[in-house]
C-alpha cells in the first residue's frame, strides 16, 4: 500500500525551532518526528511513501540520502507554489491508481491503521477519515456521523457548548483514487473545507472511523513538549532513547529528553524539557518546561522557563532570565 505524507508546512507555530528544520524533522524523544510516522506506516503494510513538500525540501533529501527508510521507498513531490491539502494530495499522488493513505505531517498517533483500512473496505467507502475524540473541540474541525460512520457534515472550530460532537478530523485518510478526480489540478484546494464537504452534500460514500487511542497534533510549543514528555512517560515507544548515551549529565535531569553530545553541567537542573544535540547547560543553570534546540548554550546561572523556545545555536548569556520567550537564531525572526 502507498501513502502520501503532507510535510510541506512552514511550522510557523513552532518557530524558532522550524526556522532551520522542517516541522516533520524536529525530534520527538531523540527520533525525528517523520521517522516515527514512517515506522508506524511501515508497521501497517505501507511500502511506499510520497513526501508532499514545499518548505525546506533539502533537509529531507539530506536525512534520507538514498530515498529509503528501512524497507520503505520514499518519493518526493515538491510544490512550486502552495496547493493546499487537497491540491497537495492530488499533486503528490500523481500516478497512484490504487487505494492509498494520506497523513498530515503533524499527527502523532497509535491509530490502528490496518483496522481503519478494513473499515473503509467493509463500508465500500470512497474516502474514510480518522476521527479522534477530544475534550474541547473548539480548535478543530468537528465531524458528526450516522451510526454506521457515514459523515453528515463538517463544522470548523465550533464553540465548545455548540459542538454537535467531540469527534474531530484527526488528519489521517484512506482514499480511493477516484477522490483525486474531485480535486482540480495545480490550484490551492482544501480537502477539509472543500473536497470532503462537497462529498457529503452529494452523499458520495464518505465515512468516519472512530478510534479512541493516542493522538496529538505536535504543531504548537505546548503539544510539541507534551509529545516528548509522553515518550518519557512511556505513552509512546522509545523511552529508552530519551537520554542519548553520548550526553554528559553532571547536573540533575528530571522527566526530560537530552540529545546526543549534550552536556548538563554540575549544579544545573533540567526538568520537563527538551535539550537538543550538542546543547550545553552551564553550571548552576536551570531549564524548566522549555526547549533548547541543537547547538544551543545556556550560560552559567541562567534560567530558561515557562515554555520558552531557544532556537538552533542560540546562546543564553550567563545569569540571564528567559521566561515564556522565543529566541531565534541570528538572521531569523526578531529574536523575541
Amino acid at each position: 500500500m502507498k501513502a502520501v505524507l503532507l510535510v510541506g508546512g512552514e511550522g510557523t507555530r513552532l518557530r524558532p525551532l522550524t526556522y532551520t528544520a522542517p516541522k516533520a524533522l524536529v525530534p520527538i524523544g531523540n527520533v525525528a518526528f517523520l521517522e516515527r510516522q514512517l515506522e508506524w506506516l511501515a508497521g501497517h503494510g505501507v511500502d511506499e511513501v510520497v513526501l508532499s513538500m514545499g518548505y525546506l525540501p533539502d533537509p529531507f533529501r539530506a536525512h534520507f540520502p538514498d530515498g529509503r527508510f528501512g524497507d520503505l521507498t520514499l518519493r518526493y513531490a515538491i510544490e512550486e507554489t502552495p496547493l493546499g491539502t487537497a491540491g497537495g494530495i492530488r499533486f503528490a499522488a500523481e500516478g497512484i491508481d490504487e487505494r492509498f493513505v494520506v497523513c498530515n505531517g503533524d499527527v502523532l498517533t497509535t491509530l490502528d491503521l490496518t483496522r481503519m483500512v478494513e473499515f473503509h473496505h467493509e463500508r465500500g467507502a470512497e474516502a474514510s477519515i480518522y476521527l479522534c475524540e477530544v475534550e474541547d473541540p473548539s480548535a478543530f474541525g468537528v465531524v458528526p456521523t450516522r451510526s454506521d460512520g457515514e459523515v453528515v457534515g463538517f463544522i470548523e472550530k465550533p464553540p465548545r457548548d455548540q459542538a454537535p460532537t467531540n469527534w474531530i478530523n484527526a488528519g489521517v485518510y484512506v482514499l480511493e483514487p477516484s477522490v483525486l478526480d474531485r480535486i482540480p489540478p495545480r490550484i490551492n484546494v482544501s480537502i477539509e473545507r472543500e473536497t470532503f464537504p462537497r462529498m457529503v452534500e452529494s452523499r458520495h460514500s464518505l465515512y468516519g472511523f472512530h478510534w479512541p487511542g493516542y493522538w496529538l497534533d505536535i504543531g504548537t510549543p505546548e503539544k510539541y513538549l507534551q509529545a516528548n514528555l509522553d515518550v518519557v512517560a512511556g505513552s509512546l515507544p522509545g523511552a529508552d532513547r530519551v537520554i542519548d548515551p553520548t550526553a554528559v549529565i553532571d547536573g540533575s535531569v528530571v522527566r526530560s529528553v537530552v540529545g546526543a553530545g549534550a552536556h548538563v553541567a554540575a549544579g544545573a537542573e533540567v526538568e520537563d524539557s527538551v535539550i537538543g544535540p550538542g546543547v550545553v547547560v552551564g553550571a548552576g543553570a536551570r531549564v524548566h518546561g522549555s526547549v533548547v534546540a541543537a547547538g544551543g548554550h545556556v550560560g552559567d546561572g541562567a534560567s530558561v522557563t515557562d515554555l520558552s523556545l531557544v532556537g538552533t545555536g542560540v546562546v543564553v548569556p550567563p545569569n540571564a532570565r528567559v521566561v515564556a520567550a522565543r529566541l531565534a537564531p541570528s538572521g531569523y525572526g526578531d529574536g523575541t
